[in-house]
């Protein structure tokens, strides 16, 4: 009888499961429906779709009004389609056959959407939390997007707060190169466990120590490190701060200044080398700017020829090596060097980081139990890009120079693939020397590897936070507004670099994000310094150089923005891998990348681009931040 009656139960369920799912998609196929952005924002083109019935509705018998203007449509896959820019409170009426809909539309001002990142950065400086810093940033934008739906203050601050889960954490996550980062950051912990475990790690600062004999000699293999590893500024943070940073504690340098090591090491050599993971993300760009020009020229060619404009980048790289000549620190740094302690992570005291596991008892202090893992991560990655760009037709195109080639072969290559690749490469190795060594077992090199992915989870949550606050500023269309500004001003073409090197910035600090910041720049900025060069009848030899300038600029201010900012996945990495706090990181490091962006934009960006030749700004550059040093540096 039991069994009876659950059959017939089981059976009422399914019957009425399918009833309600065809009456839905009944009633969802003659449902006319306007589908509007999530975030409409005023000022700014959105493509709107309205959902017609099933019935056979000919495309004359249903009309559109906004503010009772009739807009033209057409129908695409069923759907009736068009443009329109919201500039203030609008109603869209939409008529077919005996339907009429109303919907009242009330666009967010552009201007707010420098609302959640201004708000995150504020609060991170002044709360020195960053996790309710971030959080903040992004319900103050939920709370704008429902608030202009026509909510009531209670409703859309609920539904803003629980959007920032349900929407934008899990669109951040299904974003498989965020995953990729996830991942490889995990890898590289548990790399960084196990190599600590067993004694390698130990074993390579024995090996390294001689040649770090004091503060100088070891922010020196530092900064070398961080130039040898330029093909990816994530392997470079995660290596050479997870690398360096057992050593730098022994020669008494803070965390802070091995995360300024690193972070300055990663973005502006991985942004102007040859053989990098940017390359390809940056030529795409570029061509797209050429295309929307019309001049008949390479991505490369433009690249490379940008690159003596690259100040930024250069400088930055000169300004670490001359602060580890002089010995000298300002500002913040100050502090933080004198005052070890107050950079470290405070989980640090909580022995959750990987930098507080010690080597088992009795473990053999071999230096290449650590290198090879690393080597592995380092070698395997290069080879990942290869293998996963490689084209033999382009190989044996004998028209094609040999550095177009190997530019070809990187933008075609999927980065996170080879880093993935090389990260669990260099993790099984790392486990299976350790095993075969018999140092640890098998089970307990798989527990110090878990524990090597637990130390990351801090990075990871801000890293979650970060992106998913990227993600609103683009609904929001932050970079928008701000390069806006930039096109209603009458200015010179002369100035084009150097205001493109500021905005660049900005966006950057805004977003945390310098691909970003180029992928939208480049397309935007090219043809419009480009344009007013031919309005102002610039001969051909003038403005290609300053169009060079332009292209740096970008590269350069995104780089410095990104430094700046304390939302961006990369300063977080280098925090990450120092084990420095974040906040401490960030404001230590500002008022060098100022320092060096200042003196960039001024020295070099803008006389550069009236023609004053290069080498005469580079060393006046130089000279002017060895003054710099000198002046306000003082001995730690």
């Amino acid at each position: 009888m039991l069994k009876y009656s659950l059959r017939s139960l089981v059976t009422f369920l399914f019957s009425f499961l399918i009833f309600l799912s065809g009456a839905h998609s009944q009633n969802s196929e003659d449902e006319l429906k306007i589908n509007l952005p999530f975030a409409l924002v005023s000022n700014i083109e959105y493509d709107i779709d309205i959902s017609l019935p099933v019935k056979d509705i000919a495309l004359a018998e249903t009309h559109v009004y906004i503010d009772g203007v009739h807009v033209k449509c057409q129908l695409v896959d069923g759907k009736l389609h068009f443009t329109h820019t919201f500039k203030h409170k609008s109603e869209i009426i939409v008529e077919s056959h005996k339907q009429v809909i109303k919907q009242q539309v009330n666009p967010i001002p552009l201007w707010l959407s420098i609302l959640p990142p201004l708000l995150a950065i504020f609060m991170a400086f002044f709360t020195k939390e960053v996790y309710t810093s971030l959080f903040l940033g992004i319900l103050s934008g939920t709370f704008v997007i429902f608030k202009y739906q026509g909510m009531g203050v209670f409703m859309a601050f609920f539904k803003g707060l629980f959007s920032i889960v349900d929407l934008y954490v899990l669109q951040s996550l299904y974003n498989t190169d965020h995953i990729s980062v996830i991942t490889f950051s995990m890898l590289i912990g548990g790399i960084v466990a196990i190599i600590t475990a067993n004694g390698g790690m130990k074993g390579l600062v024995g090996k390294l120590a001689p040649y770090a004999k004091d503060k100088r000699s070891g922010q020196l293999i530092t900064w070398l490190l961080g130039i040898l590893i330029f093909f990816d500024d994530y392997a470079n943070t995660l290596i050479v701060g997870n690398t360096m940073r057992p050593i730098t504690d022994k020669l008494k340098i803070s965390r802070a200044k091995l995360a300024y090591l690193t972070d300055s090491t990663a973005a502006p050599v991985a942004a102007i080398a040859f053989i990098t993971t940017w390359i390809g993300a940056e030529l795409s760009y570029i061509q797209e700017g050429i295309t929307a020009i019309g001049i008949s020229t390479s991505s490369y060619s433009v690249f490379l020829s940008s690159l003596s404009y690259s100040f930024y980048p250069l400088l930055t790289i000169i300004f670490v090596a001359l602060l580890i000549f002089k010995q000298r620190e300002y500002g913040p740094m100050i502090n933080a060097e004198r005052d070890l302690e107050i950079s470290k992570v405070s989980v640090l005291k909580k022995g959750n980081d990987s930098s507080q596991i010690e080597p088992a008892e009795d473990a053999p202090q071999r230096w290449y139990n650590a290198l090879i893992p690393v080597l592995i991560v380092i070698f395997g990655t290069v080879a990942g890009l290869f293998y996963t760009g490689w084209d033999t037709n382009v190989w044996n195109d004998g028209s094609m120079s040999f550095m177009s080639k190997i530019s070809f072969f990187l933008g075609e290559a999927d980065t996170f693939k080879a880093l993935l690749w090389s990260s669990l490469g260099g993790m099984l190795v790392a486990v299976i020397l350790t095993v075969a060594q018999r140092i640890l077992t098998l089970r307990e090199s798989v527990e110090y590897m878990i524990t090597g992915f637990k130390s990351m989870f801090n990075a990871v949550l801000i890293l979650i936070l970060a992106w998913s606050l990227a993600l609103l500023t683009q609904h929001m269309h932050t970079a928008e507004f701000i390069t806006g500004g930039l096109k209603d001003f009458e200015i010179s073409p002369y100035m084009m670099p150097a205001l493109t090197f500021i905005f660049s910035a900005i966006i950057s600090f805004s977003t945390g994000s310098s691909w970003g910041t180029m992928a939208i720049i480049y397309p935007l900025i090219m043809p419009a310094a480009w344009a007013l060069s031919m309005h102002n009848n610039l001969p051909h030899d003038v403005a290609l150089p300053l169009l060079f300038n332009v292209v740096s600029a970008v590269l350069a201010g995104s780089v410095l923005g990104d430094h700046c900012s304390p939302i961006s996945d990369t300063t977080i990495l280098s925090s990450l891998a120092s084990s420095c706090n974040h906040l401490v990181h960030v404001r230590t490091q500002m008022p060098y990348a100022l320092t060096v962006g200042g003196i960039s934009l001024v020295i070099g960006t803008i006389p550069s681009a009236y023609n004053v030749p290069l080498w005469i700004l580079y060393p006046v550059s130089i000279a002017m931040i060895y003054f710099v040093i000198v002046k306000f540096g003082k001995k730690v």
